[in-house]
């Protein structure tokens, strides 16, 4: 089970990457179209729709890998069966948040789904098509946010600190920056 969640993440990670390199393909193909005198108005909804895609897609794996934003202040500051009360009550608020927002947005991508909602844009796309990102990479980032907690919860060191502990010791403060 572990080996799969690790691709699964990696593999999300890998996709919020492609859409980023769609978009740039878009915004490029839009700058030498619009050189050309060529109209190219619905290339912007698609890249807000990548831009989504992109950031909901990476959330999963940058959260394994230690790329959300934490503040370790407190953390660091307490002794270690605090620290894991600490972490293993933040990973339940986040276990209840993470869930909240996958419900809302599996529920909001069903009705825009039910109700034939169309984009208002120049591309009158059904708009459950890009929300499915959204519904997706949410369910991706609960997974990843339970597993956190499962091995938190079995005693094991968070996957978030044990990758940014290997960086460091690696000499790589780059994503401390």
């Amino acid at each position: 089970m572990r080996r799969f969640l690790d691709r699964l993440y990696d593999a999300s990670g890998a996709l919020g990457a492609i859409f980023v390199a769609l978009i740039c393909v878009l915004m490029l193909g839009q700058s030498i179209l619009r050189t050309m005198g060529i109209r190219t108005g619905a290339v912007n909804d698609v890249v807000s729709w990548f831009c989504a895609a992109a950031a909901f897609f990476a959330m999963a794996h940058a959260f394994k890998h230690g790329d959300f934003v934490r503040v370790t202040l407190l953390l660091e500051k307490v002794n270690a069966k605090t620290r894991r009360v600490l972490e293993i009550t933040s990973l339940l608020i986040g276990t209840v948040s993470t869930a909240f927002l996958a419900w809302s947005a599996v529920k909001f991508t069903y009705e825009s789904w039910e109700f034939n909602d169309l984009a208002q844009g120049l591309l009158p796309m059904p708009m459950w098509i890009p929300q499915l990102s959204f519904a997706f990479g949410s369910i991706l980032l609960l997974v990843a946010v339970v597993d956190e907690l499962i091995i938190v919860l079995r005693g094991g060191v968070p996957t978030f600190v044990r990758v940014v502990e290997e960086r460091h010791a690696r000499g790589d403060f780059s994503s401390d920056v």
